[in-house]
């Protein structure tokens, strides 16, 4: 068996959007639960908050598209420091279609685009390597 996770495997949702039978498992993966949902809406599998960014870098990045490369580079550096919850995730990615549900308006520039990165083993130059589900 192949170690290398299909791309499609891997999927971005934001906590808002109502969840659809193709998102697979649903893991949140922020810090915070996301305003406003309640956990029938949210209709997780899982919460991973130990693989989010700190409440540091967090705070740090404020979402600001000017700081997106920096905290891409120090994300990276969060996650890699601490390989289980990744390694969780790319072990449940190998068997099944995933979702990584988020909270952030922004869609291009969050901790879960990053992640699924991260969990592809792909790192991309791209601005936008968000794949959505549907």
């Amino acid at each position: 068996m192949s170690s290398r996770i299909a791309a499609a495997n891997v999927k971005l949702k934001r906590a808002y959007e109502p969840a659809a039978k193709n998102d697979g498992l649903r893991i949140l993966v922020d810090r915070l639960w996301p305003r406003g949902v309640s956990k029938a809406e949210a209709a997780l599998d899982c919460w991973e908050k130990d693989i989010s960014p700190t409440t540091a870098l967090r705070k740090w990045f404020g979402h600001d598209p000017a700081r997106w490369q920096e905290f891409r580079s120090r994300y990276a550096a969060e996650v890699r420091r601490h390989p289980e919850p990744p390694s969780r995730l790319r072990a449940l990615a190998r068997k099944q279609p995933i979702t990584l549900v988020y909270s952030a308006h922004d869609e291009t520039h969050n901790d879960a685009v990053v992640l699924r990165e991260l969990v592809l083993g792909r790192p991309s130059k791209r601005k936008s390597p968000v794949r959505r589900s549907g």
